[in-house]
């Protein structure tokens, strides 16, 4: 499962979805502050271009991280006169956004490498260095733990984005430390810069996969292959549901938006059809948590009756 992604199955009540996904952003902001203060003392004492790739990295983190902070306390407000859908894209746009932070930092830092590549420089108290970036991985894989935990039980997209590059930094600190023995215990200067340059590729990288994901939700991408066969399947199940039709769906930072047709006999009242409708409903919201379901009833065979195309 990608980790942007989300089995609805696994998610928790709305409650308590929003505070993990409150303590996610609370615990994100926290690392990276953190990692800042301990990686500019690092640079200070070793000039090592890792370290500030590293550093660059972190700095991001935290403007991308408080974004998501706004982002999320936003997409959790409930609907109002004024939007009436909700909040939930505020999370999207919070993943554009960190796609364009993270994206910069990966060109930065390809740049400052490959002028370190023309021009290497010797690395000095490589030890202080890797006792730093030893400290970042073991506090990054804790934080990205979480992360996950938290997209699990809720489907947060910003979260998810949050996760997403987190989880590159814990490539990011392996590369580091690899860069920190290569050059400043064996002097083989080159492999500083050359592993900064490859952590800037996969930082780039993890930019294109949050930017893709954020854009399929402002562009109302349908949900998965997946759950729309899951939702066709709950509605027929129905002994009284002949057909379906017009399926629709998309997806509004944690909640899920489904409309669809029922077909049933002509002859059945307008109650019955209601009370049926609305059983269709409530399991599709089973399975949905959170989920905004429309549903209309119609004739069964009513969409190919000439009048219907009047």
């Amino acid at each position: 499962m990608n980790l942007l992604q989300s089995d609805f199955a696994l998610r928790a009540a709305p409650p308590r979805a929003a505070r993990l996904m409150r303590l996610a952003t609370y615990a994100s902001v926290s690392v990276a502050a953190t990692l800042i203060t301990v990686k500019v003392g690092a640079l200070y004492a070793t000039g090592a271009a890792v370290i500030l790739a590293t550093l660059v990295d972190s700095i991001l983190d935290g403007a991308a991280s408080l974004l998501n902070l706004f982002a999320v306390r936003h997409s959790l407000q409930p609907a109002d006169s004024e939007h009436r859908f909700g909040h939930g894209k505020a999370e999207a746009l919070a993943g554009l956004g960190q796609a364009a932070f993270i994206g910069g930092s990966a060109v930065f830092l390809g740049f400052e490498s490959l002028q370190r590549t023309l021009d290497p420089q010797p690395v000095v108290q490589s030890n202080i260095g890797i006792a730093v970036t030893v400290f970042a991985l073991v506090l990054t894989i804790a934080l990205v733990g979480l992360q996950r935990y938290v997209v699990r039980a809720s489907g947060s997209v910003a979260v998810g984005a949050d996760a997403l590059h987190y989880a590159s930094d814990i490539m990011l600190n392996l590369g580091v430390i690899a860069g920190l023995l290569l050059a400043g215990r064996f002097g083989l200067i080159f492999a500083d810069p050359l592993i900064a340059m490859a952590i800037a590729g996969w930082i780039g990288y993890s930019a294109v996969q949050i930017f893709r994901t954020s854009y399929d939700q402002i562009m109302d991408r349908e949900l998965p292959d997946e759950d729309r066969t899951k939702v066709h399947e709950i509605a027929l199940a129905h002994k009284e549901v002949i057909a379906i039709h017009d399926v629709r769906s998309r997806l509004a930072g944690t909640t899920p938006f489904i409309q669809l047709h029922l077909e049933m006999q002509p002859d059945m009242t307008l109650h019955a059809a209601h009370l049926i409708a609305d059983e269709v409903e409530a399991r599709v919201k089973a399975a949905f948590p959170g989920a905004e379901v429309i549903i209309h009833q119609d004739p069964a065979g009513f969409e190919k009756h000439p009048a219907f195309h009047d």
